[in-house]
């Protein structure tokens, strides 16, 4: 389908791809993932024809049609949405324009009659004529209602266009289907239904995404970039993270002999290959698990953060109770008539289908905002910790070096010291030298890497975190992962991530413009109850 050969990128003494020499094969879907500044999007680029590399070359199978999920919003602007669809197919849409322009013409001739038909026998055999109500169905199931298809996408807000440049990337079931973070944005039901879309797509789809359950969805393969190449390797993503694991275990075993560590990879594969087959990600169309073997399972390279939440004391039984929370923003109701009483060791989802009312309970909590009506109390026994959305205020100063820049949030003398300093730094990946690099220089991974760092230094006993996934790669989303799962604490978490939401929350609470939403449940469990959908219906109506 797609062949890589001899493909190398330099930029400057940088060398981001070394020789590789690859193929995707036609019916897989492959999950591109590597490090922060690895080539990910870099590769996406250069395969959907936007880029040139270095040296080598890419081919496409003859005949086949390739289709790129559109990265700019603005493109478009001058179309309406069904005609922004309907060029996701670029030779249907074509020829469309050009017989539109035949039949325009006021001195219509013969010779154009003659041409326009001809088009036309090519334009059905495209399924031209259905191409609007195929576009129009794909919109409908990406959420787009009808009276929006002849709206101009210049008049469109940002997170519609996102699911409309979704549906153009997907129209005409393209032979081979390029997407970069196409979660992005989307809520989850949107999600959801691309998950099902993408798991029973016959063709071939390269992706690259942070989300994890997004991955495990989908994917037949998992393409790792690592030294400048790419390795592909039978499974979706939580198989290549615990076999990569297991087998990192295996090296250090000095002593197992190697019998012993086949029986224990081969009983990994039969465990994992049953728990899939049985999960609602199975697929008639992925069989990868049948093709797993020893050979595939590798140890990863990859450095894996050490987050590690710490209490310097437990809390007591009265953790915050919440009366009658209401905000207004310019006459916009966020959220009304909240009361929560918050329980020892609940780990809670906050939900809202608008993103401000989130941030803004969580700006209320942490005292950042006093213009709100009701009142909330925090049990005496606790210490909160805070992850916000936004961080540009924390690293005003971008003169002041790491180690600096997390002293100003250290309470005794001893935290103070470089040395302490250091090794909550080092838990980050922020080790020798690369403690001292400056605030300036610092990515927004990095910055949200020092962000969890002041935290860890806090040893608070209740966690407050604003999409903690945002900027972060695949290895410090798990890593945060685990450690949330692992603490003894309590935790109020909103995130787009799935398996975030899934694996840490054992309550959900919904903020909506009448009221709350409060249910001790699994994610998954919320969404999938008849009776808070009606719920939830209703306190946005």
């Amino acid at each position: 389908m797609l062949t890589v050969t001899n493909l190398s990128v330099q930029f400057g003494k940088r060398i981001l791809f070394d020789e590789v020499n690859t193929q995707f094969t036609h019916g897989n879907c492959y999950g591109i993932i590597g490090a922060n500044g690895s080539g990910k999007s870099t590769f996406l680029k250069i395969i959907s024809e936007k880029m040139d590399p270095t040296s080598g070359t890419i081919s496409l199978e003859k005949g086949k049609r390739m289709s790129v999920l559109s990265q700019d919003h603005f493109t478009f602007d001058a179309y309406t949405v069904l005609d922004t669809v309907m060029m996701g197919n670029k030779p249907l849409y074509d020829i469309k324009i050009e017989m539109d322009a035949l039949y325009a013409r006021p001195d219509f001739s013969e010779e154009d009659g003659i041409k326009a038909g001809e088009l036309g026998v090519i334009f059905e055999e495209m399924g031209g004529w259905n191409a609007e109500s195929d576009a129009g169905s794909l919109l409908s199931s990406v959420g787009i209602k009808n009276d929006t298809h002849y709206t101009l996408m210049k008049d469109i807000d940002g997170k519609t266009k996102v699911r409309i440049l979704l549906a153009q990337a997907l129209f005409g079931n393209p032979d081979l289907l390029i997407m970069d973070e196409p979660t992005n944005d989307l809520d989850y039901e949107t999600i959801a239904w691309l998950e099902h879309f993408l798991a029973n797509y016959k063709e071939t789809v390269i992706v690259v995404s942070h989300d994890r359950h997004f991955l495990d969805a989908v994917c037949t393969h998992i393409s790792d970039i690592d030294f400048g190449k790419i390795n592909h390797f039978s499974g979706n993503y939580t198989f290549w993270y615990e076999s990569s694991q297991l087998a990192a275990r295996q090296k250090a075993q000095q002593n197992k002999k190697a019998e012993d560590k086949k029986k224990e990879l081969e009983e990994f594969i039969r465990r994992f290959s049953a728990n899939v087959a049985k999960s609602k990600q199975a697929t008639s169309r992925k069989k990868m698990l049948e093709k797993l073997n020893i050979e595939d399972i590798k140890p990863s390279s990859r450095r894996y953060p050490a987050i590690i939440f710490d209490r310097d004391r437990e809390a007591g039984d009265q953790i915050l109770n919440i009366e009658g929370l209401s905000k207004i923003i310019e006459g916009e109701i966020l959220f009304q008539n909240i009361n929560i009483n918050l329980a020892k060791g609940d780990k809670i989802i906050i939900l809202s289908k608008n993103s401000r009312a989130v941030s803004a309970f969580y700006d209320i909590l942490t005292s950042n905002d006093t213009d709100f009506e009701g009142k909330f109390n925090w049990g005496v026994t606790t210490t909160q910790s805070y992850l916000p959305l936004e961080n540009a205020n924390f690293f005003k100063n971008g003169e002041l070096n790491l180690v600096d820049w997390l002293r100003q949030y250290a309470k005794t003398e001893e935290e103070r010291e470089e040395v302490h300093l250091r090794g909550f730094l080092g838990k980050m990946i922020f080790s020798g030298e690369e403690a001292l690099k400056k605030c300036t220089v610092l990515s927004g991974g990095e910055k949200v890497r020092c962000m969890l760092s002041r935290m860890m230094m806090t040893r608070a006993n209740v966690l407050l975190l604003d999409e903690p996934t945002n900027h972060l790669d695949l290895e410090s989303i798990q890593a945060i992962n685990n450690s949330l799962k692992n603490f003894k604490g309590t935790v109020l978490l909103s995130t787009h991530d799935h398996e975030f939401a899934q694996t840490v929350g054992n309550r959900i609470i919904e903020l909506t413009p009448k009221g709350v939403v409060d249910r001790y449940m699994t994610f998954e469990e919320y969404y999938a109850n008849t009776s808070v959908k009606e719920l939830r219906e209703k306190m946005y109506s």
